[in-house]
C-alpha cells in the first residue's frame, strides 16, 4: 500500500511528461528559437524565484529602512506605459491586417506577415509578464507588504506560464483579442502609477483610482465572456487553450471581486 502511494507521483509525472512531448508535436514551430520559448522550464523557474522573492524579500527588508526608489519607479511605468501601448497598437491594427472579426478567431498558422506581427505581439505579452514582476520587487523594497496579495503573487506568478502556453500553441487568433484588451487596461493602469507617482500635486487630481480596478473586472468579464463564446460556437481555436484560458480567468476575476469588495 505504501510503495503503491509513493508511485502515485511518479506516475503522474510520467503521464504529464508524455502528455507535454506529445502535444510538442503539434507546437508552433514558428517561434522555434525565440527568447525563453524552446521549453517551458525557463519560464518556469522564473515564476518560482518570483514566489521565493515575494517570501524572503520582505523577510530581508524586515530590519532595513524603505528604499527610495521614486525615480525608478516613474521611469519603470513609464516604460510599462510604452510597452503597453506598442504592443495594443501591434494587436490592433495587426488584427486589422489579419482581417479579424473578434468574435472567432482561428490562429493563423502561416508565415504572411500579418500572422508574424500577431505572433510577435503575443511574444512581447508575454515577455511584459515577466518584467512585471518588478512591480513586487518595489513593493518589498519599498517595504508596501501589504500590497502583496494572494492575489497579486497567483496573479503575476502563472501570467507568463500561462502565456508561454499560449505563445507556444496559440500565437494569434482569439489570444490576440483578449491580449489587446489587457494591454489597453495597462496603458491606463501603468498611467495612473505613474501619475500618482509624481507626489500629492497630482495626486490629488486622481480621483478616477477606484474606477481602474473596475476596468480591470470589466475585463476578466470580457475576456470570459469573448472565451464562452469562441468555447459554444464551435470556433476552430485550440480547445485545450480555451479550456485553460476559462478557468484561470474565473480564478482571477473571482479574486479581484473579492478585493474589490474589500476596497470599497
Amino acid at each position: 500500500m505504501t510503495l503503491t502511494i509513493w508511485l502515485i507521483p511518479i506516475h503522474c509525472y510520467s503521464s504529464l511528461k508524455e502528455f507535454y512531448y506529445d502535444k510538442l508535436l503539434v507546437a508552433d514551430n514558428r517561434v522555434d528559437g525565440w527568447l525563453l520559448t524552446d521549453s517551458y522550464v525557463h519560464t518556469v523557474l522564473l515564476s518560482m524565484m518570483y514566489v521565493i522573492m515575494t517570501i524572503v524579500g520582505p523577510y530581508v527588508m524586515k530590519d532595513r529602512p524603505p528604499v527610495n526608489i521614486r525615480v525608478t519607479m516613474l521611469v519603470y511605468n513609464f516604460v510599462m506605459i510604452i510597452l503597453s501601448y506598442y504592443m495594443f497598437h501591434e494587436f490592433f491594427f495587426g488584427m486589422i491586417d489579419a482581417g479579424f472579426n473578434y468574435i472567432c478567431d482561428p490562429v493563423n498558422y502561416s508565415d504572411s506577415p500579418s500572422a508574424l506581427r500577431l505572433v510577435s505581439a503575443c511574444w512581447w505579452f508575454y515577455f511584459s509578464k515577466l518584467v512585471e514582476f518588478m512591480d513586487t520587487l518595489f513593493f518589498i523594497l519599498r517595504k508596501k507588504n501589504n500590497q502583496i496579495s494572494f492575489l497579486h503573487v497567483y496573479h503575476h506568478a502563472s501570467m507568463p506560464i500561462v502565456w508561454w502556453i499560449g505563445v507556444k500553441w496559440a500565437a494569434g487568433g482569439c489570444s490576440c483579442v483578449q491580449a489587446s484588451i489587457n494591454c489597453f487596461v495597462h496603458v491606463i493602469m501603468y498611467s495612473y502609477y505613474f501619475l500618482s507617482g509624481l507626489g500629492p500635486s497630482v495626486q490629488k487630481y486622481l480621483w478616477w483610482k477606484k474606477y481602474v480596478t473596475i476596468l480591470q473586472l470589466v475585463q476578466f468579464c470580457l475576456i470570459i465572456s469573448h472565451t464562452s463564446y469562441a468555447f459554444f460556437s464551435g470556433c476552430q481555436f485550440p480547445r485545450g487553450i480555451m479550456y485553460l484560458n476559462f478557468f484561470y480567468v474565473n480564478s482571477i476575476l473571482f479574486l479581484f471581486i473579492n478585493f474589490y469588495i474589500r476596497l470599497t
